[in-house]
């Protein structure tokens, strides 16, 4: 109940209403909703910050065999946040957290073995920690009935677009595809909207109506035929998508027979054009001789083509080739990085954590022992650290105000940090000076 509330609210008060369903499934032993509850205690959410009662929470569910909470306790020892620092235990909690399914824990190790952090370096197990990762999602992408493509416009526009059908482009129809995912009446008019552009001649709309009645929704049910009949409509007019769409039809026999042939000479079309899902898909039929006879260079360059407009499954199939040295060179490296790139590309889990680049929240205590650490590690770094704790502590005791919270919530535009942003030095300076002033006239005045 508290994850369909959850899902479905768009305020904090609705949001709000789920945590108190969570925290009743708690105290009923539902692992999940304690997950949810240890989660809100870590980062706070609706002023329920608790960072001892997360940590204890965690450990109890540890011990249930959790693996998120495996992945919370080794982030938290590997930082030192609530609990002692200590890498090797984050180690260990990190191995059980992968052991039991954590793709987060997967990819700390990955980077770990990759960056030698706290273990010897070694690029093979750092290879087969993201393997796992890039497996998984890939396995996601490929059970889906369309082959998603991030914000990819046409190399080669199949037709002269008037100023009216310019807007009917990749990044239009994929919002109204998430409307549709979330369910949202919009999805109708979408529908009315290419239906009225199609009707005006463009081939761009014909596409689109073809990949709504192909993937299926509630403004267009799912129906092969009608699918067939709108790409036809736009590939009689050259148009990229439209090609691509006969392709995977004859492909997937969806609504006709399959016939590889066929599917291999739209897609042929369709890649002239520039478009990388029919790069992906020549790539595909290439490396799992799929009609045709196995050919990993052919294979290899219509990957190659499909992942440098960010094509997600041409990036794994890179690497995989890397992986193994099938039609390439062997590069345990290179592999590493294409998995890389194809997991930043999905952001599947929280990238930039994962990776190591940045923390997925912002924590007072952890940027405390950082600032310290820069301080001992160079004298010349004592001055701007000094102004950095004064902003860290002024936030930080405006926010333990019961006051202060009270208006910030009902203000959430006043935020201190975006006000001041870069001037803060200058704004404890000033603060320093009109202090050291006001002191001064008190003894000699």
């Amino acid at each position: 109940m508290g994850i369909k509330i959850l899902q479905q609210s768009k305020s904090q008060k609705q949001k709000a209403e789920a945590y108190v369903f969570f925290a009743k499934a708690a105290n009923m032993g539902n692992l999940k909703a304690m997950e949810k509850m240890a989660d809100a205690l870590l980062f706070g959410n609706f002023g329920m910050q608790n960072i001892t009662a997360a940590i204890q929470l965690y450990e109890s569910l540890a011990k249930e065999g959790s693996y998120k909470a495996q992945n919370a306790l080794g982030f938290l020892s590997s930082y030192g946040i609530g609990m002692e620092y200590n890498q090797a235990k984050a180690l260990i909690y990190y191995t059980f957290g992968s052991a039991g399914g954590s793709m987060m824990s997967q990819m700390i190790l990955g980077y770990r073995y990759l960056s030698g952090i706290n273990v010897l370096q070694n690029c093979e197990v750092a290879l087969n920690h993201y393997k796992k990762v890039a497996d998984y999602i890939a396995d996601k992408l490929e059970k889906s009935e369309s082959i998603p493509v991030e914000k990819v416009r046409l190399t080669e526009k199949p037709e002269n677009l008037s100023s009216n059908s310019e807007i009917l482009d990749w990044d239009i129809y994929q919002y109204y595809k998430f409307l549709a995912e979330r369910g949202d009446v919009q999805i109708q008019k979408a529908l009315y909207y290419f239906l009225k552009a199609a009707k005006a001649g463009s081939a761009n709309a014909m596409a689109f109506i073809g990949k709504m009645y192909l993937e299926g929704n509630a403004a267009a049910p799912q129906n092969n035929a009608t699918a067939f009949k709108y790409f036809s409509m736009a590939a009689s007019k050259g148009n990229a998508i439209g090609l691509h769409g006969l392709g995977l039809l004859y492909f997937y026999g969806k609504g006709v027979p399959v016939n590889y042939a066929e599917a291999l000479k739209y897609f042929q079309k369709a890649a002239e054009k520039g478009w990388p899902n029919a790069q992906f898909q020549l790539g595909f039929m290439y490396y799992s001789g799929s009609g045709v006879w196995k050919d990993y260079k052919l294979a290899f360059k219509y990957f190659y083509l499909a992942h440098q407009s960010g094509q997600p499954l041409a990036i794994y199939y890179l690497a995989e080739m890397y992986a193994t040295g099938t039609g390439v060179l062997r590069s345990c490296r290179t592999a590493v990085e294409k998995r890389l790139k194809f997991l930043k590309k999905r952001r599947c889990i929280q990238w930039h954590f994962s990776y190591g680049i940045e923390l997925p929240f912002k924590d007072i205590h952890l940027a405390r022992r950082l600032y310290d650490m820069a301080a001992q590690t160079s004298p010349d770094a004592h001055i701007p650290v000094f102004f950095a704790l004064m902003k860290l502590e002024t936030v930080h005791l405006l926010q333990d105000i019961l006051f202060f919270k009270q208006f910030t919530m009902c203000w959430k535009w006043m935020k201190l940090d975006n006000t001041l942003g870069p001037y803060w030095d200058l704004f404890v300076i000033g603060l320093i000076v009109a202090v050291l002033i006001f002191l001064l006239r008190n003894r000699y005045g």
